[in-house]
């Protein structure tokens, strides 16, 4: 059987969660996924050490912006564990390349900050930047098939106590799915709420809050916003596109995930 358990949460995370887990909800979640795990961990993605990724990288204290993602890359090679993020050796123009991330970096040039140089987002994360699946697994090749595995109990309690815990932060919130979480980001004090359509395909110019404007002609503004906020507040910008010269390499990244 494969194991699955609290520990494999960060201590200051799972504070945060608090009696969680003594909770039917944990329960379910567990016994769910270990299931899923004993039929073929092979078949899972991210792998089991990767799940609680974004919580490892960005610890509670640090973070000052929230990206909520839907679920993990369900392709072969792409899920990392961090929302929207992808390994640093897939090439910008390849058919691989998520056209959610080649649009954050339209919008990100459009912005003033540059392109990104691959679609390794790990150096936001270790910034502040809260890189968080609303489901933190997925079966290979089969988009939301662990949405119903119990990751909504555990996701919810996080994004709840994590607008109670800090004050200030920034939320991205990108696409209906990402905006459902607006209850429970509201019982946080003074947040910065950023909403848009999501960054994906087509979807990218839809709504009244388009991510992109039609054309490319300018973005939603909303790395320039949180920037601005943080400033506002004391702390330190997101330098969101490295200079080539302190872009992450193929090495670091495969150590960091291996």
């Amino acid at each position: 059987m494969q194991s699955f358990s609290a520990a494999d949460i960060p201590e200051d995370w799972r504070a945060l969660l608090s009696d969680y887990f003594e909770s039917p909800e944990w329960q379910e979640l567990q016994t769910n996924l270990r299931s899923e795990l004993n039929q073929g961990i092979d078949q899972v993605r991210p792998e089991p050490r990767n799940f609680f990724k974004a919580l490892t990288l960005t610890p509670l204290a640090k973070v000052k912006v929230v990206i909520l993602g839907q679920d993990p890359y369900h392709s072969p090679e792409l899920a990392q564990g961090l929302a929207f993020s992808i390994p640093s050796n897939i090439p910008t123009n390849s058919r691989a390349f998520p056209s959610s991330l080649r649009n954050i970096s339209k919008a990100l040039s459009l912005e003033g900050f540059g392109a990104l140089p691959n679609g390794d987002l790990h150096t936001w994360a270790e910034q502040g930047v809260l890189l968080l699946n609303t489901a933190l697994s997925v079966k290979l090749g089969e988009a939301g098939s662990h949405a119903k595995l119990g990751w909504k109990s555990l996701i919810d309690r996080l994004i709840g106590g994590l607008a109670r815990e800090k004050p200030h932060l920034v939320w991205m919130l990108w696409g209906g799915h990402a905006q459902s979480k607006l209850p429970l980001i509201g019982s946080g004090v003074d947040q910065l709420i950023l909403q848009s359509s999501h960054p994906s395909g087509l979807g990218v110019y839809k709504t009244d809050r388009p991510f992109l404007q039609t054309g490319g002609k300018a973005s939603c503004g909303h790395f320039t916003k949180t920037n601005e906020w943080l400033g506002k507040y004391q702390k330190t910008p997101i330098s969101w596109v490295a200079p080539k010269e302190q872009s992450p390499s193929v090495a670091p990244q495969s150590t960091l995930f291996n």
